[in-house]
């Protein structure tokens, strides 16, 4: 067994899981928090976690655990894969047990419920002065666990936590880009959940290659016209977190929000698309979060207002789409041609 660092992750769900196995592999330490004891010590026994990453055999190197205590100590890197709504909760239940010496990493994709609050706000709130990166991108679990080649960001401000993910991460199969716009990248991979429910919902009404590509292109350009209202680089999200992560997201079935939007295009309520998935579809909640920002500081987002009264008040799906199609004609790349040199124009979607 090697004598380096352990490295923790918390959160024994398909991303959490994978991550950890994939610097176990390497022969590294891993030790994977999972809440439920008995859980843990089943996929500890098993070698497998089949609930979510199923036949997806675990190595060695990686221990499985319900001890928080256990799990965080001595560790050098702390990566975070808890889903939003619990987020904040496990970080606290962590703080004891932190050192100012580890690197922590989220890479939850979501916005905590109650606050228009990024995990890695979370993560400086409760644990202020510790090194804090957010890793996201063009990343389904299922095919990681497959090592069909993948690449993903890691963002932060701190150079050195930036250069030990890379080293820690990189693979055969799995390559890590840099960054230091930790908002842009975390509002990337948090922003395409929203549109990943309006393309499943496109392609369970049979609508065109025309329409995707008008919806992927125009859900981009809303995208990072809100996140640069809150800070971010609009160039982050030409790479993997803003596009790439977009066209992964919005094309593929493996994604449970495109699956939660496929069932709502289908005919089904929220609640019964929700309960056939049986994960969590932080996409949901985000349209939610994102709708309600939007209104409070005046930023124009027809796409989320318009999948918001689908989603919350069941309005006509066909009904919604034509109205967006009668908005103002404006410019295509808001950073390139600004709205307020188009005479007459008005905000467009």
């Amino acid at each position: 067994m090697s004598q380096e660092q352990p490295i923790a992750v918390l959160g024994g769900g398909s991303f959490g899981t994978v991550i950890a196995n994939m610097i176990a592999e390497k022969g590294i330490p891993v030790r994977l928090w999972v809440r439920d004891v008995e859980r843990a010590a089943e996929i500890q026994r098993s070698r497998q976690n089949p609930r979510y990453v199923p036949d997806y055999p675990l190595a060695p190197a990686l221990d499985v655990s319900s001890d928080l205590a256990y799990v965080l100590q001595g560790a050098s890197v702390v990566f975070i894969s808890i889903p939003s709504g619990a987020f904040r909760e496990v970080v606290r239940q962590a703080k004891p047990f932190l050192t100012p010496d580890q690197l922590l990493v989220s890479t939850t994709k979501g916005i905590e419920k109650d606050r228009f609050c990024l995990m890695s706000q979370v993560l400086a709130e409760e644990l202020p002065g510790m090194a804090v990166g957010v890793l996201s991108g063009p990343n389904l679990a299922k095919e990681i666990a497959r090592r069909q080649l993948t690449a993903t960001v890691i963002a932060s401000r701190d150079t050195p936590l930036r250069a030990r993910i890379q080293g820690l991460l990189h693979s055969a199969y799995f390559r890590v880009y840099a960054s230091s716009d930790p908002y842009g990248v975390e509002l990337g991979g948090t922003l395409k959940n929203i549109y990943a429910i309006a393309a499943g919902m496109s392609a369970a009404l049979g609508m065109g290659e025309n329409t995707k590509s008008m919806l992927m292109t125009r859900s981009l350009a809303e995208m990072s016209r809100f996140a640069v209202s809150m800070g971010a680089n609009p160039l982050t999200f030409l790479g993997l977190a803003g596009v790439g992560d977009l066209i992964v997201t919005c094309m593929s079935p493996l994604s449970r929000n495109y699956r939660v939007g496929y069932a709502l295009g289908e005919g089904k309520t929220l609640e019964e698309a929700v309960s056939v998935l049986g994960e969590v579809a932080e996409g949901v909640n985000t349209l939610h979060q994102v709708r309600d920002q939007a209104q409070l500081l005046g930023i124009y987002m027809p796409l989320v207002c318009g999948l918001y009264e689908v989603v919350f008040n069941a309005a006509p799906v066909k009904e919604v789409a034509r109205s967006m199609m009668l908005n103002v004609q404006g410019s295509d790349v808001e950073f390139v041609l600004p709205r307020e040199s188009l005479q007459g124009s008005q905000p467009d979607v």
